[in-house]
């Protein structure tokens, strides 16, 4: 998913806490599918910073000769004005964006008698 183009909101939005369980039918299922979301949204964000600052890394290691690279200040900068995994998260589970499952939902499903 390209998270440059996600329209969400930048900061912390009040919101009305019945949306997070209408999904799922628990806040906490909720909360804990948002965090997992967050986390590998993060990773995947980490990563594609990673690469992209990596590209104009220098290969001295002369400490005399630090300066500051211009592409990499201005794709850090960049970065930092994304919005936060955790925003990305919620947007995705209220825009119905993200698919879960329960697997204990599913074997107690599966062990009801017929």
């Amino acid at each position: 998913m390209d998270y440059k183009k996600v329209k969400t909101e930048r900061t912390a939005v009040t919101r009305d806490k019945h949306r997070f369980y209408e999904q799922s039918g628990n806040i906490y299922k909720s909360v804990s599918v948002l965090s997992k979301r967050a986390n590998q949204i993060g990773l995947e964000m980490k990563e594609e910073l990673n690469r992209k600052i990596a590209e104009f890394a220098t290969t001295t290691d002369n400490l005399e000769e630090v300066f500051e690279n211009r592409e990499q200040i201005e794709i850090a900068k960049f970065y930092e004005h994304l919005p936060k995994p955790t925003l990305i998260s919620i947007h995705e589970f209220l825009n119905e964006q993200i698919y879960f499952r329960d697997p204990h939902d599913e074997m107690d499903e599966e062990s009801k008698p017929v």
